[in-house]
């Protein structure tokens, strides 16, 4: 199993955003999730595929993503137009 490293900078975007999001709500204001990056662990998770699956998917060109400093991010609008894309209507 891999194991993510959480740093500072990690936590005090995600202390923003957080509150950031509970402002909104309490304003009445829906939340804006369309900038938001994932690194490769929560990308595998919510798409439940291993890092090789993963790694099949950047190479194909089904997924697209952004190397910084040897670290993935992958937009989440993208991915979740992925899963829209492949949806199975019956």
């Amino acid at each position: 199993m891999a194991t993510e490293i959480i740093t500072k900078e990690d936590l005090n975007e995600f202390r923003e955003r957080l509150l950031s999001d509970i402002k909104s709500l309490l304003a009445g204001n829906p939340v804006q999730e369309n900038t938001r990056w994932l690194k490769s662990y929560p990308v595998k998770n919510m798409l439940r595929i291993s890092p090789g699956t993963l790694q099949n998917l950047r190479v194909n060109g089904t997924i697209s993503y952004t190397k910084i400093g040897g670290i993935l991010y992958y937009k989440y609008d993208d991915i979740q137009r992925l899963l829209d894309g492949n949806r199975i209507k019956k």
